[in-house]
C-alpha cells in the first residue's frame, strides 16, 4: 500500500516486544506482595482511565450494538480469565518458560479458524502446529517436575487468547481499535465489580482488592500504562505495516522475557527447556512463512 511506512511500523511492534514482557516481570515481581485481583483490576483501571478520554475526544462510538455488543462482552470476559491465568502461572514458572509455553497460542488460532471458521490449513501448517506442540512440551515437561499442575495456567492463557483474537477478529473491522479497547476495559471494570464484593463477602483473598503499599505505586503504574501503550503500539503498527512483515517480530517477546527473566530474577531455561522454546519459534515462524506463501500464490492466480 502507498502509505505503508514499514519502518515505523517495525518500531512500534518492537516497542510491543519490549514493553509487554516488562509488565510480566512486573507482575512477577509484585504478585506475592498483591492479590490477583488488585493486579487485574489495576491493568483495566489504567486501560480506562487513559482509552476512554481518547476514544471521547476521537467522537468514537465506544458500544456496539446487537450481536456485537455480547461478542464485545464476551472478549473482556476472556482477557480477564487471560490476566488471572498468567498472573498466576508468573508466581511458579520462570518468565522466559511461562512466555514460551503460552506461544502455543499461534497453533491452537490455527486449529480454530480452521474448525470455527472454515479457514484453509493444509497438511504443513498441520504438522508445524505439531512441531511446535511437542516444542512446548519440551518446555513443560521440566517445569512440570519441578512446580506440578500450575505449569498449565500457560497453556490455559494459549487457548483463552486464542479465543480472544478469534473474536477480536470478528469484531474488529466494525470499531475503532482505540474505541474497542476503551469498551474493553469498560467492561472489564463493570464485570469486576461483583466478582470483587462476592469475594470479599467470602474473605477468598485472591480475589479481593487491596490498595498496594506506597513502595508498590511505581511498579503498578509502570505496568499499568505500559500495557495500555504497549497494546496501542501493536494496533498502531498494523496502520503502518502489513501483517506479514510484523508477525515474525512478536517472537522476539520469547527472547526479550528470558533476558528480563534473568536480569530480574536470575533465571534462565534449562536445556530441554530452550530447546523447546527454539522448536516453538522455529515452528511458529514457519507457520507464518506458508501464509505469506500461500497469500503470495493466490494473488498471483488470474481471475
Amino acid at each position: 500500500m502507498s502509505g505503508d511506512r514499514p519502518f515505523l511500523g517495525i518500531l512500534l511492534m518492537l516497542a510491543f516486544c519490549l514493553i509487554v514482557p516488562l509488565g510480566d516481570s512486573l507482575a512477577k515481581l509484585i504478585g506475592p506482595l498483591s492479590t490477583l485481583a488488585t493486579l487485574i483490576v489495576s491493568r483495566f483501571v489504567f486501560q480506562l482511565l487513559i482509552l476512554t478520554p481518547v476514544a471521547m475526544l476521537r467522537k468514537e462510538r465506544l458500544f456496539l450494538t446487537g450481536r456485537l455488543f455480547w461478542l464485545a462482552y464476551v472478549r473482556s470476559l476472556l482477557q480477564i480469565a487471560g490476566l488471572g491465568c498468567m498472573f498466576t502461572a508468573l508466581l511458579y514458572l520462570p518468565l522466559a518458560d511461562a512466555v514460551a509455553i503460552a506461544f502455543v497460542m499461534p497453533f491452537i488460532m490455527l486449529l480454530l479458524g480452521w474448525w470455527f471458521l472454515g479457514e484453509e490449513v493444509g497438511m504443513r501448517r498441520i504438522a508445524a502446529c505439531s512441531v511446535g506442540f511437542v516444542g512446548t512440551l519440551m518446555v513443560i515437561q521440566p517445569n512440570f517436575i519441578n512446580v506440578g499442575w500450575p505449569v498449565l495456567y500457560p497453556l490455559a492463557v494459549a487457548v483463552i487468547f486464542a479465543f480472544y483474537m478469534l473474536i477480536t477478529r470478528q469484531i474488529a473491522k466494525d470499531t475503532d481499535p482505540v474505541a474497542l479497547q476503551a469498551q474493553n476495559a469498560i467492561f472489564g471494570c463493570l464485570t469486576l465489580i461483583p466478582i470483587l464484593a462476592v469475594a470479599h463477602w467470602v474473605d477468598f483473598r485472591p480475589f479481593t482488592f487491596e490498595w498496594p503499599s506506597s513502595s508498590l505505586y511505581l511498579p503498578f503504574l509502570i505496568m499499568g500504562i505500559g500495557g495500555t501503550i504497549a497494546h496501542l503500539c501493536m494496533t498502531w503498527s498494523l496502520r503502518f505495516a502489513p501483517s506479514a512483515t510484523l508477525a515474525p517480530m512478536q517472537y522476539l517477546e520469547i527472547p526479550i522475557a528470558t533476558l528480563y527473566g534473568y536480569l530480574m530474577f536470575g533465571d534462565l531455561p534449562n536445556g530441554l527447556a530452550a530447546a523447546g522454546i527454539l522448536v516453538t519459534i522455529a515452528a511458529g515462524l514457519y507457520i507464518i512463512y506458508r501464509e505469506q506463501a500461500t497469500s503470495r500464490s493466490t494473488q498471483a492466480v488470474p481471475e
